[in-house]
């Protein structure tokens, strides 16, 4: 997919993409139905008014009927009464159709962007992407809600009005019926810079929300090199590119706020000098003036409002398009429609048959070329090579979070995309280099992958990782908030913590990029044992950059520029002189530097 982020001039936008929420309003027929009903009801019902007014004027008052008179106005509290009524219940309804169909949509963007490939994030920004479920989803509340409502009542009332200006005084509505095209067409033609601008203005606002996210997660790094100013100069540049996107945008709804309630009103007062006339010629009652005049007010303001609104219908148009993309968005690595199951019991056998591949954000440089080797049940395999040899692409294609170009992989004999993403992921448990703590408790974190697991579960495999003693050292134990990211812990212990969540896992397969390398070295010789009792009766793949953590593996593989280069036990590449010998000869220290020496 290309950058969410538009870079190129936004295109034009229309209300069109509202129409994509029928289907969440149509899960909630029932309020859908109540809301339509109490608008309905307070339309008619100040619609109504006009007519008492007009019967005040020319029976009550020429008559100096003060009991008619009474009558009327009690009917006209009972009207208000009435009105006030269904417009309370329509605001309870409809803004309570927003905030639920956001809330729909926040959760369904989340779940199918959770289950995007990570080829959708070499590309996109997560900040605009956050920034799409907060601002975007926010602006659609507010259609939804506000604006639509008062959108469509005031299309209600204007229509009502002119039907009732129509049936009051056709001759002056004719003259009103023509001022309307010449009122509304222009209007609609300058509604197109307001869009325009408007979508600029949300994808301006978004890049600065990217920026701060980022900005923000990495703070100490921010402090630690002093960039703070240079943090704050990029970031208020972008803030004042979406104020003075917002400003442009806002400026021309004000224009067109303007020049919309000046041309209304104008042709109001002028259809009304006419109809004046008529009174003073007596071919109109007061009565009759009066009820056009109120009428005519009503279908001005409500066309007025709705200049007003449909700028903000505009914006919310271009916030459901922009989570429309994200909804529609599919991922480049997917399940099969007929998923096949793999074979019980797991056996862990992975094997690589001539695998060629390249990120998609980097199509011409090949990160594997041709790759072939295989891991039998129960083996402990370790890859080493130099920094980009394609070692952390392997874990990527065996999780498959991208497929190969050609070639095959296989699980227990059965190519990976023959199978469901959820059954080859339950197979694996992985502990990265680079650690993912959740803000949450420590218990949440560890279980993580297996949400269901007991206290004791979760203690045990916190003790087989070395993690319970300093748990128990904390005064809530388990139940330790660790703050964004784990910024509460060490790099040692959150290592450990991720550790603990692979042991809880208890899959067959056990990715290890570098388990070991944030810990110190007594923290590493209790937690290598952990390993290797974790690693016993499992397949185990290790990316290894230091190569002390290799020594017990039964197979090494030395990667270089994408293809296996080497493979043996350590003694036997030392012997060889190749890579590997020399990769041991710059990182071993030169005390031991003659054990590593080739054979002569």
């Amino acid at each position: 997919m290309s950058e969410i982020a538009a870079s190129e001039p936004p295109k034009r936008r229309s209300i069109k993409p509202l129409g994509r929420l029928a289907p969440y309003l149509m899960r909630y027929r029932g309020m859908v139905i109540a809301a339509l009903f109490f608008l309905a009801l307070a339309a008619v019902t100040t619609l109504i008014l006009p007519l008492a007014v007009r019967r005040m004027i020319d029976h009550g008052f020429a008559s100096s009927d003060s009991v008619f008179i009474n009558k009327y106005f009690a009917m006209m509290i009972v009207l208000a009464i009435i009105m006030a009524a269904a417009s309370a219940l329509r605001y309870y309804y409809v803004i309570t159709i927003g905030e639920r169909i956001v809330s729909d949509i926040r959760r369904e963007v989340f779940a199918n962007v959770s289950r995007l490939s990570p080829a959708f994030f070499d590309i996109n920004q997560s900040g605009e992407i956050v920034s799409r479920l907060t601002a975007d989803a926010t602006q659609i509340k507010s259609a939804v809600g506000a604006s639509a409502s008062v959108a469509l009542r005031n299309t209600i009332m204007c229509i009502g009005a002119i039907i009732m200006m129509v049936y009051t005084s056709p001759r002056l509505s004719v003259l009103v019926l023509v001022a309307i095209p010449i009122i509304v067409f222009p209007l609609i033609a300058f509604g197109r810079s307001v869009r325009r601008r408007s979508r600029l203005a949300q994808d301006k606002l978004a890049a600065a929300s990217a920026f701060a996210g980022e900005s923000i997660g990495a703070s100490r790094i921010v402090q630690a090199f002093n960039g703070e100013k240079a943090a704050d100069a990029r970031y208020g540049a972008a803030v004042e590119e979406a104020f003075e996107a917002a400003r442009v945008a806002t400026r021309s709804r004000a224009v067109l706020t303007g020049v919309a309630i000046t041309m209304v009103f104008s042709s109001i007062v002028g259809v009304l000098w006419y109809g004046a006339q008529g009174v003073l010629s007596g071919t109109l009652t007061p009565g009759t003036l009066g009820q056009f005049l109120i009428y005519s007010v009503v279908a001005g303001s409500s066309l007025g409002q709705l200049s007003e609104v449909w700028g903000e219908l505009m914006q919310a148009g271009g916030a459901a398009e922009r989570l429309s993309e994200l909804l529609a968005e599919v991922s480049a690595v997917r399940s099969p429609e007929k998923p096949k199951s793999l074979p019980m019991p797991a056996r862990g056998e992975v094997w690589f048959e001539n695998v060629q591949f390249s990120y998609p954000s980097r199509p011409n440089r090949s990160a594997l070329k041709g790759l072939s080797f295989a891991v039998e049940a129960g083996e402990t395999v370790a890859i080493v090579g130099p920094s980009g040899a394609g070692k952390s692409t392997i874990f990527s294609l065996i999780l498959r979070f991208y497929d190969p170009i050609s070639g095959k992989l296989c699980l227990d004999g059965m190519d990976i995309r023959e199978v469901a993403l959820e059954d080859l992921r339950a197979r694996m448990a992985i502990v990265p280099q680079e650690v993912t703590i959740f803000s949450g408790s420590i218990h949440d974190n560890i279980a993580f992958g297996n949400p269901s697991a007991s206290r004791d579960a979760v203690v045990n495999a916190a003790r087989a990782a070395q993690a319970a003693e300093f748990i128990d050292r904390l005064e809530a134990g388990y139940d330790t908030q660790v703050g964004e990211r784990g910024i509460t812990l060490s790099g040692g212990q959150r290592q450990r913590i991720a550790i603990a969540r692979a042991i809880l896992k208890d899959a067959p397969v056990l990715l290890l990029d570098e388990a070991t390398s944030a810990l110190d070295a007594e923290s590493e010789t209790l937690v290598q044992k952990a390993l290797d009792g974790l690693m016993q009766d499992r397949t185990t793949i290790v990316i290894a950059h230091r190569l002390a953590t290799v020594l017990k593996a039964d197979r090494i593989l030395v990667v270089d520029d994408g293809q296996v280069v080497e493979q043996g036990t350590h003694q036997s590449l030392i012997q060889q002189g190749g890579l590997y010998a020399k990769l041991a000869r710059l990182q071993f220290h030169s005390t031991i530097e003659d054990d590593f020496a080739p054979a002569k």
